[in-house]
This record gives C-alpha cells, sequence and structure tokens, in this order.
C-alpha cells in the first residue's frame, strides 16, 4: 500500500517508517524537515511541508491510500498540531476520497481517563501537560466524526527499554494499576499492524503495559 505519515521525524514516527517500509509499503515521509530521518529506500519518498498549512497536505496527500498521524509538539505545551494538523489531514482526505486513518493520542483521553493513575490524572495530564491533553481530546473528537475508517491508538508513556510486563492491547476501561509504560518500537509496528488492518475500525484502542 502507498501510507503517508505525518510526523515522520518524531520519535515513534521514525521508527513507523521504518516498520511500514520492511512491511513492504511505498511510504511518504511528511514532516518539515523529512532529510532529518536519514533514510534511504526505494520506496520511501521525503516531503517537506507544515502539517499546519493545509495546502502543504493537500498536495502530500494525493494518491495515497492509508494516512497515518504521529503528529507531536515537541517540547511545546501550548502548540495545537495535533488538533489542527489532524484537521487538516481529514479534510485532504475527504476532498481526496482517502478512507483508511490511523491516528496517534494518547491513554487518558475519553473513557480511557480511568486507566491512569494519581500522577497522570492530577500531575501529568492535571496539570504540567493540561493543554497538551487537551489537544488531544479534540483531535480525538475531530477523527470520530470525520466519517472516515479510522482507528484512534492510545498508547501510554514511551520508553525505549524492555517493559517489565507484556504489552496488552485494547486497554478496557476498567483497568487498573498498569505499569503505563510502552515501547516505542511495539507502538511503532502496532501503527503498521492498523494499515492492512480492519480488526480496530472505527475504533480508539488502548496500549499499555
Amino acid at each position: 500500500m502507498k501510507v503517508i505519515v505525518f510526523g515522520a521525524t518524531g520519535s515513534v514516527g521514525k521508527l513507523a517508517v521504518k516498520e511500514m517500509l520492511n512491511a513492504g509499503h511505498s511510504v511518504t515521509a511528511f514532516a518539515r524537515k523529512p532529510q532529518k530521518l536519514g533514510l534511504f529506500d526505494a520506496n520511501l519518498t521525503l516531503h517537506a511541508g507544515d502539517a499546519l498549512n493545509p495546502v502543504d497536505v493537500q498536495v502530500a496527500i494525493q494518491d495515497h491510500d492509508a494516512v497515518v498521524v504521529t503528529l507531536g509538539s515537541g517540547m511545546s505545551r501550548k502548540s495545537l498540531i495535533r488538533s489542527q494538523g489532524t484537521l487538516n489531514v481529514i479534510k485532504a482526505m475527504q476532498a481526496q476520497g482517502i478512507k483508511r486513518l490511523i491516528c496517534q493520542s494518547t491513554l487518558g483521553a475519553h473513557e480511557s481517563w480511568s486507566n491512569l493513575n494519581f500522577w497522570w490524572k492530577r500531575v501529568m495530564f492535571g496539570a504540567l501537560l493540561a493543554p497538551v491533553f487537551r489537544d488531544h481530546e479534540l483531535q480525538e473528537r475531530l477523527v470520530e466524526a470525520s466519517g472516515l475508517d479510522w482507528t484512534i491508538v492510545r498508547p501510554s508513556a514511551f520508553t525505549d527499554n524492555a517493559t517489565k510486563r507484556p504489552l496488552i492491547v485494547d486497554v478496557p476501561p476498567t483497568a487498573r494499576n498498569l505499569d503505563l509504560k510502552i515501547t516505542r518500537s511495539d507502538l511503532a509496528r502496532f501503527l503498521t499492524k492498523q494499515v492492512a488492518e480492519k480488526a480496530f475500525m472505527g475504533r480508539a484502542v488502548g496500549l499499555s503495559t
């Protein structure tokens, strides 16, 4: 399949691009500076652009079969890149008849709030990252209202180290006492699987150890 990844130079986006190439997909890496990927592959196209620019998104998205959104704001707590960038992606997909959308959000959004512990509810998402969390929730509402064939992926906190517990896929809202961690590589593999699979279409799926 021909897949475009928005946020392709982020810590998860980069790994997702690699996984999709390994899975045999033709991949377009969309980012402001896609050359930062440092990847060279016959099936990889680098596309420089700003997800907050609707024209950039419209041009880049043409002729793709699936879209993966891994947009992030880096150290900024005030950026609206997740919601506004995703809205631009949705509008472009609707205009061009592209249906499959996989969007990375966060565990804790909406009904998965109950999965979080005190630290994440009160300190991280309740205070330090409150604007980021609100933008994630808006992003999800936009995806759910899009009319596309969407899957929202809700990972817990990222780590590069092996986790002590096995990964739980499709964390139920009743789950408690989670480690609330996921390796970036596990997340990249899951995002890649969703490109071709339909088991979680029209659903948000939580991932955590």
